[in-house]
């Protein structure tokens, strides 16, 4: 995982890093259940990548939906990995799924 992307322990710590941002957020929701263990470290790679990309553009979290069960809740997350952008703490576009870098790009442009 790239070391731009921050791993909050808890739903007060993604609150805090939301908080705390200046730029849009891309929330990145992990599981740690047998069939979501594979895509999830697939996509660590790319969003990884992303956040050195878009770096000063955009903060990367990549939130265990198990830690922080009330983001996954108020984000209307119901599967991993999924993504959500957030601009002033406000959903402005979702994805799900293991996604190519491109893709990510494509969900991130027009928004930042």
């Amino acid at each position: 995982m790239a070391k731009r992307v921050h791993q909050p322990r808890e739903d007060a710590e993604f609150d805090f890093i939301l908080g705390m941002s200046a730029v849009p957020v891309l929330a990145y929701f992990t599981g740690t259940w047998p069939k979501a263990i594979e895509p999830c470290r697939a996509m660590d790679l790319v969003v990884g990548g992303i956040a050195d990309e878009y770096t000063g553009r955009l903060t990367a979290v990549r939130a265990d939906i198990t830690r922080c069960p009330s983001a996954t809740e108020r984000y209307g997350i119901t599967g991993a990995p999924s993504y959500v952008l957030l601009k002033e703490g406000v959903a402005v576009a979702h994805g799900a799924g293991p996604m190519t870098s491109t893709e990510v790009r494509k969900l991130l442009d027009g928004h930042l």
